[in-house]
């Protein structure tokens, strides 16, 4: 309350004369304002913008019938609307008109305006506003009926406006009190038994959806249980759903406008012209939209008192009109409601501070007697709290308590959708579209109980704890927030965790038939209930520790031979995968990079290489050469611009001076260099030292006659290990399947790769060569095929690049041991003779570490499941690995991509330190059910006022404090976690979602 207010009061009992009210009111806040610095250090002083968000949304709700807003802006445009509508019914003249207004108004403004703006604006995104789907932060809403607004959401919008209104003006104008008293009457006492057979009807198949019955009490007897397997859930689980339907209709289609009738049927409707009953109607039109179920409720209560009244007039009750009625039930209903949630939270409290034993204090037996004793004020603690719509605040989460200062539903000031990003929020971003989609059948169906604003929801799936809050709520659909808590469990979290799923294993794990005593829910004292369980497509994780596999001789020895076998097939896809990219590009080569696949996962980008081979066409004329780049070209920018000693020679290198000798030719080859520098590697650039001759004295063997001494035996060919001449292809085909050229210079020997060429699977390299050669011509027979398989030249080169591979990794002999593997699993490779050359050709590094992880991941399906028993199986496994799985690291992004993009299937090679063993995890993409409990929302309300005071007035920060330690009945620390930020510290929280519950 601001400080003008007292001083305002003050002057004007100073200056009036004497009004005992202003007196009274006087004197009150002179002892309010010496209290003030304590009810602010208490909490219970309310900042000036909490108390207006807190004013204006209690009277959207209870005064005008609206609905708590998912944002502060969308609260203040709706109130200033709902305002304005009121205003506009109070000025009408014609009780027919302002029925017809009044229900109008009230119908649109019950529906998410949000997406009107959307469509009106042309956007195709599946954003409203403030509470729709935003890409990146939420999956695309599903293409269904009532996620986006359409022509058909519009046609039925416009058919339910325009019959509600047929009806009301009607009903109205013909059997209004004003025309036949008798009439009206019979016919409103007719629509009063209806609207309680809706209700009575509407309430039992509510009560049959979930999991318990009566409150949380008793067990459903129809809801199946123990059923680990989706398809047989949803199977037995139909006549529960058509009972849903059937719900479905009768509260969304024929409550509204048998409460339409009552209302139009109204006598007091004709007494508009007062401010009171001009807000009363005007809020009755509209709740009948915006929360039908409530609405139903409250017409049942006034019903009954006039039925139980009969013919007896209530004065004080039937002078206020129905409006008014309407409304006083709402306000008293809700109030009530709060006041049984927090009476159960404060007794939760009282209780557990005495039966659990890692809660019981020292102080708590005194605590106890001190409430008992006291248990009048306690009572009026609650009752004032309830009274004001003000969280019940557990003083550090003992039984101390205290009101709380109002606030908004939503309980902190921020947007919603702020979280603590981490790199598991990707599993909770990728299961919120898809649970999304439950939500909304569950909350159409009723099986997570009445939707109200504020009210708060527990998933659990594996190790996930997902935490749903209700915003907003009016016609149709529905605005919620989804937020995931962390999934590296701490000691606190671990014990809380344990207890969900203790409560929910109680609810859904039971067998069929229970007896009479095990049919009470034993968690009923928890702030959690099991509501229902929902198939969502989310995925599960399966974690196997590796030992007897990957430290198994066996097994390495094997993976040598997986590894060539997974490379060739890599090999020859990137050939097919460039070609399909690049069809006109098969006659030049693709410079030392080549072209990047598009399948690979990796992602990484190719860039040129540091040399070229110089390649020799003998099938035509003239010799082309082309231009080496120095591997000194990131020196390039150091040359003098001002040469002092004149221009330099060129300088040329051992195989361009023989070539030169041969043709008779002259080719320059220029390059940078450091100034003041020898290059002795660029001339005999591509020779070893040792295999030059001994230079011989200037002046010796001038003037003799030339000798042809031959060739000297020891001297091996200047020809690079990787140079393959084009010519050697004897298919004209083979050339779609070549290798880029810097793929084919490993600073190898070749008689290392010439003792490694029996390890090449040439049967294998055949196999696949004859299948992906379909891929790359249409037209290709099987002679085709045939001369693929037959040519040598091709066979040699796919055999060198994958041998150069192999030596890279440091694989010549075999896969030594299991930290090896682990490493080069990794991309952690040991250094090796060509490990340089293989990570300067980068495309070929990251086919060369997806071959081995994919080597690797057959080895451990051979280890659990039989080796292959054909070449088919192979290949349609590797395709497999290609199409449907991520074969990685968990921290690699590549991984979160796969993730996002809803991979079916994902595996990693970890290594845990503290055990010392290698671990295998696989997350697999299937529907699941994930486990759905209501919370009680007073509690959550009390726990994040006490977390706020805690922090922002006590400041006690302290990690280790007693308000988020584990707390198994009130489930404290996952409480506190669920909180924003930065209070709390969700991983994950969507932005406000529209789901469509028509």
């Amino acid at each position: 309350m601001p400080w003008w207010t007292f001083i305002a009061v003050d002057l004007a009992d100073r200056f009036t004369g004497p009004v005992p009210e202003l007196q009274l009111t006087s004197q009150v806040l002179h002892v309010v304002f010496l209290v003030l610095p304590l009810l602010w250090a208490l909490g219970m002083l309310s900042p000036l913008d909490a108390l207006l968000l807190w004013g204006m949304e209690q009277a959207l709700v209870f005064g005008l019938g609206g609905s708590p807003m998912s944002s502060n802006l969308r609260l203040l445009g709706m109130l200033a609307m709902s305002v304005c509508v009121t205003v506009c019914t109070f000025f009408i003249p014609s009780t027919l008109g302002v029925v017809l207004f009044s229900m109008a108004m009230g119908f649109l403004l019950s529906l998410d305006l949000s997406q009107f703006g959307t469509y009106c604006g042309g956007g195709s995104r599946g954003a409203c506003g403030d509470s729709g789907w935003h890409r990146g932060a939420s999956p695309a809403p599903p293409s269904l009926f009532g996620w986006r607004l359409g022509c058909s959401e519009l046609l039925l919008y416009l058919g339910l406006l325009l019959g509600a209104m047929t009806e009301a003006g009607l009903l109205h104008h013909f059997l209004s009190p004003s025309q036949t008293q008798n009439l009206a009457r019979v016919s409103q006492d007719a629509v009063s038994y209806l609207l309680i057979t809706l209700f009575i009807v509407c309430w039992a198949l509510r009560e049959i959806q979930g999991a318990y019955v009566f409150g949380g009490v008793f067990l459903n007897p129809l809801y199946p249980r123990g059923m680990a397997n989706v398809r047989v859930f949803k199977q037995r689980s139909r006549g529960l759903h058509m009972a849903g339907a059937i719900r479905r209709v009768l509260l969304n289609l024929v409550s509204p406008f048998a409460m339409v009738a009552f209302l139009a049927l109204d006598g007091s409707v004709q007494q508009l012209h007062t401010a009171s009953l001009s807000v009363g109607f005007t809020r009755a039109f509209r709740v009948v939209w915006q929360s039908s179920e409530d609405a139903l409720l409250q017409m049942v209560v006034v019903v009954s008192v006039r039925l139980a009244a009969g013919d007896t007039r209530l004065p004080g009750w039937d002078s206020l009109g129905t409006g008014v009625q309407l409304l006083l039930v709402g306000l008293l209903s809700d109030r009530l409601l709060q006041f049984l949630s927090k009476l159960k939270f404060a007794l939760a409290v009282l209780v557990t501070s005495w039966t659990e034993k890692k809660q019981r204090r020292q102080s708590a037996g005194t605590l106890l007697v001190l409430n008992a004793s006291l248990c009048p004020l306690l009572l009026s603690v609650v009752v004032l709290s309830a009274m004001l719509s003000a969280p019940l605040l557990p003083l550090f989460t003992l039984p101390i308590f205290l009101v709380g200062f109002p606030r908004p539903q939503r309980s902190w000031p921020g947007p919603v959708g702020t979280a603590c990003p981490c790199p598991d929020s990707i599993y909770y971003q990728q299961m919120s579209g898809s649970l999304a989609c439950a939500l909304r059948s569950a909350f159409a169906r009723g099986s997570l109980g009445p939707l109200t604003p504020g009210s708060h929801f527990l998933g659990r799936f594996q190790d996930r704890v997902v935490w749903i809050m209700i915003l907003e709520r009016g016609y149709g659909y529905c605005t919620v927030n989804i937020k995931g808590l962390e999934l590296q469990e701490t000691s606190c979290h671990t014990v809380e965790a344990r207890r969900v799923d203790e409560v929910f294993e109680g609810a859904f794990e039971r067998p069929e038939r229970l007896g009479l005593n095990q049919g009470i829910n034993l968690h009923w004292g928890n702030a959690l209930t099991p509501c229902a369980a929902l198939p969502v497509r989310v995925y599960s994780d399966a974690r196997n520790v590796l030992s007897g596999i990957i430290d198994s001789h066996d097994n390495l020895r094997k993976l040598q031979d997986d590894f060539l076998k997974a490379l060739v097939w890599l090999l020859l896809r990137n050939c097919v995968q460039r070609l399909k990219a690049f069809p006109w590009d098969t006659e030049e080569g693709t410079g030392g990079g080549g072209t990047k696949s598009q399948s690979s996962q990796l992602g990484q980008s190719t860039v040129t290489q540091p040399a070229e081979a110089i390649m020799v066409e003998s099938n035509i004329s003239s010799l082309k050469f082309r231009r080496a780049s120095s591997s000194l070209t990131s020196f390039g920018d150091w040359s003098d611009e001002d040469d002092l000693f004149g221009p330099q020679p060129a300088r040329r290198t051992v195989a361009l001076v023989s070539t030169e000798a041969q043709l008779g030719d002259t080719v320059l080859q220029t390059g940078p260099s450091l100034p003041g520098s020898v290059e002795m590697d660029s001339l005999f650039e591509n020779m070893a030292l040792s295999a030059l001759q001994p230079l011989q004295p200037l002046g010796l063997g001038l003037g003799l006659p030339a000798v042809d001494k031959g060739r000297n035996p020891e001297v091996p060919p200047t020809k690079s290990s990787g140079t393959l001449a084009h010519e050697n292809f004897s298919c004209p085909h083979s050339e779609l399947f070549s290798l880029p050229p810097g793929w084919r210079t490993a600073p190898l020997l070749p008689f290392r790769l010439q003792q490694l060429r029996p390890l090449f699977p040439e049967e294998w390299f055949r196999f696949t060569l004859g299948r992906l050669a379909l891929a790359v011509q249409d037209e290709a027979s099987e002679d085709v095929a045939k001369s693929l398989k037959e040519d040598g030249g091709l066979k040699d080169l796919h055999a060198q690049v994958a041998l150069s591979c192999l030596i890279s990794l440091g694989a010549e002999s075999a896969f030594t041991s299991p930290s090896y593997v682990y490493r080069v699993y990794s991309g952690d490779v040991p250094w090796t003779e060509g490990l340089k050359w293989l990570s300067e050709n980068k495309e070929l590094y990251q086919l060369a570490l997806k071959a081995f992880r994919y080597s690797f991941k057959l080895l451990f399906d051979q280890a659990s499941l039989g080796p292959m028993e054909s070449l088919d199986e192979l290949f349609s496994t590797l395709e497999e690995y290609e199409r449907d799985w991520y074969i990685g690291l968990v921290a690699e992004k590549g991984w979160q991509d796969s993730v996002l993009q809803e991979k079916p299937f994902l595996f990693s090679l970890g290594h845990d330190l503290t055990m010392g063993t290698y671990t295998g995890r696989v997350l697999s993409l299937q529907e699941q059910l994930v486990q759905v409990g209501h919370l009680n929302g007073e509690g959550v309300r009390g726990q994040w006022a006490n977390l706020s005071w805690e922090l922002l007035y006590a400041t006690n920060d302290d990690e280790e404090r007693y308000s988020i330690q584990a707390h198994p009945i009130m489930l404290r620390n996952l409480t506190v976690q669920a909180a924003d930020p930065p209070l709390g510290y969700p991983i994950y929280s969507s932005v406000p979602l529209h789901l469509p519950c028509f």
